[in-house]
This record gives C-alpha cells, sequence and structure tokens, in this order.
C-alpha cells in the first residue's frame, strides 16, 4: 500500500445527512492513512432550482439555502474554520435533530469561536450564484444527476461513498483504500444497491 500522501476534497451541503455520514467516514480515515480533507460547500437548493419536485422535498429543497449560505461564509472569510463548523452544524442538525435555522448556525459559530453575525448571511441570497457556480464545478467533475457528497482523489471525482453507518478505524481505511482505487480508473461510472438503512448516527 502506498504511503504517498493525498488529499480528500468533499464537497458537501450542511442539510444532507448521507453527507454528513461520509464526512465523517473521511475524518477517520485521515487518522489512519496519509489523507488531509478539505471541505468545500455545495448547495442542493441550487442544484434542485427548476426541477419538478414533489410538494415536501421543495419545501426541504426551500428551507436548505441558509445552511449553504452560512457555511459558504465561513469556508469564505474563516476557511481555516469550515471543518470545525460544519461539524458544529452537523452534529446539532443530523445526529442532534435541531432545525437548519438561524439559531442552530448561531450556535454552531459560537461554539468554534466564529462570529454569530455571518448567520446573517442565511437569510440573503447576495452568495446563491456562488453556490451554483460551486455547482457548477462540481457537475464539470460528474455530471448533474447527482447530489453530495461529492469526493475528488488526485483530479478524479466521483459521488459518494454513500454509507451507514461511518466505518471507524482500520474499516474505514481499508473502504478508504478501495475507493482510491476505483476512482482512480477513468473508465469507472458506478456502483449501487439499493438503501436498507436510514442514517445511523453513532
Amino acid at each position: 500500500m502506498s504511503e504517498e500522501r493525498k488529499t480528500l476534497d468533499l464537497w458537501f451541503d450542511p442539510l444532507c445527512p448521507w453527507a454528513w455520514m461520509t464526512s465523517r467516514w473521511a475524518l477517520e480515515v485521515a487518522k489512519v492513512r496519509p489523507v488531509d480533507v478539505r471541505f468545500h460547500v455545495m448547495s442542493l437548493s441550487a442544484l434542485n432550482e427548476g426541477r419538478d419536485l414533489d410538494e415536501h422535498y421543495r419545501d426541504l429543497m426551500d428551507a436548505a439555502w441558509s445552511g449553504a449560505r452560512v457555511a459558504l461564509a465561513v469556508q469564505q472569510q474563516h476557511p481555516e474554520k469550515l471543518a470545525d463548523f460544519y461539524t458544529a452544524l452537523g452534529t446539532r442538525i443530523h445526529p442532534g435533530g435541531q432545525p437548519n435555522e438561524r439559531v442552530t448556525h448561531e450556535a454552531a459559530l459560537a461554539e468554534v469561536g466564529l462570529p454569530v453575525e455571518l448567520a446573517a448571511a442565511g437569510d440573503s441570497d447576495a452568495s446563491d450564484d456562488e453556490l451554483r457556480a460551486a455547482n457548477a464545478e462540481v457537475a464539470a467533475q460528474v455530471g448533474t444527476d447527482v447530489g453530495t457528497p461529492v469526493i475528488r482523489v488526485d483530479g478524479m471525482s466521483l459521488f459518494g461513498p454513500v454509507i451507514s453507518p461511518a466505518p471507524k478505524g482500520e474499516e474505514a481505511g481499508r473502504l478508504w483504500d478501495g475507493f482510491v482505487n476505483v476512482v482512480a480508473y477513468p473508465g469507472f461510472f458506478e456502483l449501487k444497491r439499493s438503501r436498507t438503512v436510514d442514517p445511523i448516527f453513532d
């Protein structure tokens, strides 16, 4: 197994539980393999603009803008804090069951020592074109028929992995070893089986 240091770039929307699960795996990988994890914000709301969605999912997408906007503000103004902010916010939203709303954003910002005023970004559409641009960057890598998470390694990208629960320790490392081999092959496009469990937060 190569010990060459690699960078794992992961695009996420804070509301996506599957991106959250993958992000927890990525951080585990960094503990057991020579891997640096870098997070990037994208937006499921922007991705689903203009699409014919059922009423429930449309409401979810309309509400999802705010979390992505705040995360983008952190990425732009305090990039060194994005991973910590995502952990603080995602812990509240996913295992914590808190709403993707301003009070939750403010609590996550405060936890990681960031100005709570950054939460105001969630109420403004001023950065939405930048979120759309982030989505366009992702689409250029993996196409338009995927969501979050998207991972890039050595210039090659894939949607996923979609996992539950997130493996830990050496099990996380072994999944990474396989993922690196798969993503490296330019002719690889898809592996899939139906999900039989919801996200298991542990």
